[in-house]
């Protein structure tokens, strides 16, 4: 497939909003696929243990912040029975939640929104939850801080991002995978080669864990947990919002 020459890949150090919402909206229809055969389908076992370790209960409602194509928010309603809120900038993204949840007759009401203003009042959600999505905020600090606006206190919130390896044999071929192979991969099947490009590059340029529980704590999060998953190709960041007694909820350790 020809690269389409139309699209510039956003700068992964400044990740201007509206770069980042044209580059997911190019790239929607093969995202899905994609993302099941970069990861090796392990995108659908992170999500699943995301859910699991988010814990939502049948009452709570629960934001899907990023949620693309709502993977992750069908996951939560299937597994949890929980309520859930999809909001995503990307329109063309959202098309596809929307076919999906008619397809599986789950309910997903969407919101198209900026990840920096969400159109929700404060407190509105009992946990927000993201998936590979904090990475591609404009500015981190200020969308932790909406994420914390829109969590009740003492609510949940679960972020699973991707991360960097430790130093390995396991760490230096994944990382010749993550920033050859899969560019390349994704130019043939996409079109988009700097769409898959902008992805290692973003995350070689994302805070190490300890540093992002930092700003997760300014944000106004207790970070409870942060966990590896295959290897620290992916950690899953478990916190509870500030200004309420703690809850329990969280479940068990995840095997990686």
């Amino acid at each position: 497939m020809r690269e389409e020459p139309s699209l510039t890949a956003p700068d992964p150090k400044t990740r201007p909003g509206t770069a980042v919402a044209e580059m997911f909206s190019a790239i929607a229809a093969t995202y899905d696929l994609l993302n099941h055969v970069l990861s090796l389908n392990m995108d659908r076992h992170w999500r699943n243990v995301a859910v699991k370790e988010l814990a939502a209960s049948p009452s709570d409602l629960v934001l899907d912040l990023c949620t693309g194509t709502g993977d992750l928010a069908f996951t939560l309603v299937r597994r949890s029975g929980a309520r859930a809120v999809g909001a995503d900038f990307s329109r063309p993204m959202m098309d596809i939640a929307s076919r999906k949840a008619r397809r599986t007759g789950l309910s997903l009401p969407l919101a198209q929104a900026d990840a920096l203003a969400l159109p929700f009042r404060s407190g509105a959600f009992d946990a927000v939850m993201v998936a590979f999505g904090v990475r591609n905020f404009e500015d981190l600090g200020g969308g932790l801080r909406e994420m914390a606006r829109v969590t009740k206190p003492g609510g949940k919130l679960a972020v699973l991002e991707f991360s960097s390896p430790k130093d390995s044999l396991f760490g230096a071929v994944y990382r010749v995978y993550f920033t050859r192979v899969l560019p390349m991969v994704g130019r043939l099947v996409s079109g988009r080669g700097g769409a898959y490009a902008y992805l290692p590059a973003t995350v070689a340029d994302f805070p190490a864990p300890p540093a992002f529980a930092s700003r997760l704590r300014q944000a106004g999060f207790e970070v409870k947990a942060q966990r590896p998953l295959t290897g620290g190709i992916a950690t899953l960041h478990l916190c509870q919002r500030t200004g309420a007694e703690p809850i329990s909820g969280f479940s068990g350790t995840v095997a990686p």
